[in-house]
């Protein structure tokens, strides 16, 4: 039996505004584009042009194969959970649409899991394709596409590309739009791929969308300056057209219901943080300082007076574990440990200011600073590998907690890395947060897939 993926989205810009949506369906094995559609649909809200996007994708799976069996993928937790049968349909808008959506195929064949945004860049590209059409009076059209380029070179991630020229990425453009083009809406499996290959190829070696790399829990000054090559230089960008800018008002379309919300909490001081050194996993696992554990306990206090935390998760390091049972002892709470908001290891590195780092191991450190693939001496992890895992562990932890106010005690890295992609913000970003020692920071997650972040990062009533 066959197996698709569908990728879908839609977008409003005013919410109600002017809306689109996009789908793709896509071989799961290869990554192929099979079929595209999108569509320019006039004045709705975010919600509407979603479904109306699932309605589409699932519309051009069942023309390649009805029996085939699909998952489908969006970054709209909204539809997701509503398809899943696991959130009720209250919005009159949305209820007609839910039961299209299912007449499509057989429900047995269709299931439903919940991206972040980041990671439905080919639908989200074609949506605002279609709003941008919309906007000169236009319908889309698949020459006009460059999203299956874009969204070719991000699955391509870890591919490293051909040894050759760089060549011109606009010939690569070119490639995939005329590849395209032959199929109206549909596109050719061998076609399609091929072109998106060849555009990949030209593309170059700098055509990479790599995680953002981080500077150590403990090692470098806060608000330091980034490298000239380092992680704190802007990312290099897709050589094609620049994506578009999210659709203005979203995250509050009707009938979301209240956000997961990460409550996100450093832990207290110990003996190595005044002195900057680094501090990750595989190091001595220091415990809190006198310090720290004061740190600690007025965090507690504050937190109680809030009333709002109703479960607390904890690093499986020490320093956070000491940290958030001060928290829970007070809101009369237990702690879960999560191994996913453990620190990164910095290898040989460990306990080592930055200075001495750079004295022992130049080169090392060097190629840390320049890529975030790279990792510390003697095996450390990578940043790179730090995001996805943390990635992971928060889509984990939002499925768990839907709804409600979870405490995440955890390091620098970790924190940063959830608060810079919940903002959509630039790797260079990081370089330009300060993260004190048992800081708090927020984020609310919606059922949309969007998110806000509150920082309070003024720790002078700790001390």
């Amino acid at each position: 039996m066959p197996k698709f993926v569908v990728e879908a989205d839609g977008g409003s810009r005013g919410n109600p505004g002017p809306a689109g949506y996009g789908s793709v369906v896509l071989d799961p094995a290869t990554g192929e584009t099979l079929a595209e559609r999108a569509e320019y649909i006039g004045v709705a809200t975010n919600n509407v042009a979603e479904y109306k996007g699932l309605i589409a994708g699932l519309k051009a799976a069942r023309e390649l194969d009805p029996d085939a069996v699909v998952l489908v993928r969006m970054d709209s937790k909204l539809v997701v959970e509503q398809m899943s049968g696991r959130w009720k349909i209250k919005h009159p808008d949305m209820k007609p649409l839910a039961a299209e959506a299912a007449k499509v195929m057989p429900r047995a064949q269709v299931t439903y899991e919940w991206i972040p945004r980041e990671r439905n860049k080919h639908a989200d590209r074609l949506a605002n394709e279609a709003m941008d059409a919309g906007k000169r009076g236009e319908q889309w059209e698949p020459a006009n596409s460059s999203a299956a380029l874009d969204a070719s070179a991000a699955r391509t991630l870890a591919t490293p590309p051909p040894a050759g020229p760089v060549g011109d990425a606009a010939a690569g453009a070119a490639a995939v739009r005329a590849a395209l083009a032959s199929g109206g809406g549909t596109r050719t499996r061998a076609g399609t791929a091929a072109a998106a290959r060849a555009g990949s190829a030209q593309a170059g070696a700098g055509t990479l969308f790599a995680d953002p790399a981080d500077l150590a829990d403990e090692a470098a000054p806060a608000g330091s300056p980034a490298p000239a090559s380092g992680p704190g230089t802007a990312a290099p960008t897709n050589t094609g057209a620049a994506p578009a800018a999210a659709p203005a008002g979203q995250g509050w379309g009707p009938d979301m219901g209240p956000p997961a919300t990460f409550v996100l909490l450093r832990h207290g001081e110990t003996a190595l943080t005044p002195q900057k050194r680094f501090s990750g996993s595989g190091g001595s696992d220091p415990e809190l300082s006198e310090a720290g554990r004061r740190q600690a306990a007025a965090v507690a206090e504050s937190l109680a007076a809030r009333g709002t935390i109703e479960t607390v998760i904890s690093s499986p390091l020490r320093r956070c574990r000491e940290t958030a049972q001060a928290v829970a002892d007070r809101l009369g709470l237990t702690v879960t440990v999560e191994e996913g908001l453990r620190e990164v290891d910095f290898g040989a590195w460990e306990g080592l200011t930055f200075a001495e780092a750079r004295e022992r191991h130049p080169e090392d450190l060097q190629a840390w600073l320049d890529s975030p693939k790279a990792a510390p001496t003697g095996g450390g992890e990578s940043f790179a590998s730090a995001t996805r895992r943390i990635s992971a562990t928060r889509d984990r932890l939002l499925a768990e907690h839907a709804g409600r106010t979870v405490l995440l005690v955890s390091h620098v890295t970790p924190v940063k890395i959830l608060v810079r992609l919940a903002l959509g913000a630039p790797p260079e970003a990081l370089f330009r947060m300060e993260l004190s020692a048992a800081s708090l920071s927020a984020v609310a997650y919606y059922a949309d897939g969007n998110a806000s972040v509150r920082l309070l990062n003024d720790t002078s009533h700790l001390r």
